[in-house]
């Protein structure tokens, strides 16, 4: 199992294909890891080099004490690539993913080929009273009745179909496998986070990918593709916010598609 040191920590990855060919890089979200990928790897090695990656606080990499930010992930992610002499890539982020996408375009715009953000944004601002109740009750849950319970919370909400049981068990028993001081440092770094004021500068070529019955709404992802310079969208219908591992065979050929475009 390959890990390699990285900014004074082991983060674990995984690199298919074979050499030569362009590289996809996919980040996965808060309180996930490579093993969510599972859906994509077979699907793209055939035509690119895929290399998945455990973030900091997450499956197999380690868990140093935070505080943890998105800067410090961006920079990870870069040694990372530095370390395996890879010069730029496709970046595929879901979620927190996506975040850190939006923290490399701003800081490392040229280790980009093109982007690939999935149900999210380029910040995290607390504004309404709900929403500072859904951060709360995470913390809460965490803290007092853990990650089996935060994932029995949340998995409902991803996997909301009858024939989707398999999928809700699966995503609940890999949620309790994460480290509670770990998830919250990552949850910290996450809330109030930003990069919204550099994105109208950002001319890597993006693809914003939405699920219509996402949490996140889609008049968010609207908008700030409108100030990004080289910015589309494509809305996946009837998904939620998991839509890699939920809707894999639409999401697989939308990814596919934008990338053999650049």
């Amino acid at each position: 199992m390959p890990s390699t040191k990285v900014n004074d920590i082991q983060v674990y990855y995984e690199l298919h294909g074979a050499e030569g060919k362009p590289v996809i890089l996919f980040l996965h979200g808060l309180g996930s890891s490579v093993r969510d990928w599972e859906f994509q790897l077979p699907y793209f090695t055939n035509d690119y080099r895929v290399l998945l990656v455990d973030m900091r606080g997450h499956g197999r990499s380690d868990k140093p004490k935070g505080p943890y930010t998105m800067p410090l992930f961006a920079r990870d992610v870069v040694a990372l690539l530095d370390q395996l002499k890879i010069d730029s890539v496709h970046l595929v982020g879901l979620s927190m993913g996506g975040m850190i996408a939006f923290q490399l375009a701003a800081d490392y715009p040229q280790r980009i080929r093109s982007m690939t953000i999935v149900n999210s944004g380029p910040a995290v601002i607390v504004r309404t009273f709900k929403e500072r109740v859904g951060i709360w009750m995470r913390f809460f849950i965490v803290r007092t009745m853990g990650m089996r319970k935060m994932g029995e919370t949340l998995a409902p909400r991803l996997f909301v179909e009858a024939n989707q049981e398999a999928l809700r068990q699966t995503f609940i028993n890999r949620w309790a496998e994460n480290d509670p001081r770990a998830y919250l440092d990552t949850l910290r770094a996450i809330v109030g986070w930003s990069v919204d004021d550099k994105i109208n500068k950002m001319a890597i070529p993006t693809l914003v990918v939405a699920s219509d019955k996402d949490y996140t709404p889609l008049s968010l992802k609207e908008a700030y593709i409108a100030r990004m310079p080289k910015a589309s969208l494509k809305i996946i219908e009837n998904a939620h916010h998991a839509v890699a591992t939920e809707k894999p065979d639409t999401f697989n050929e939308v990814v596919r598609q934008f990338i053999q475009a650049q």
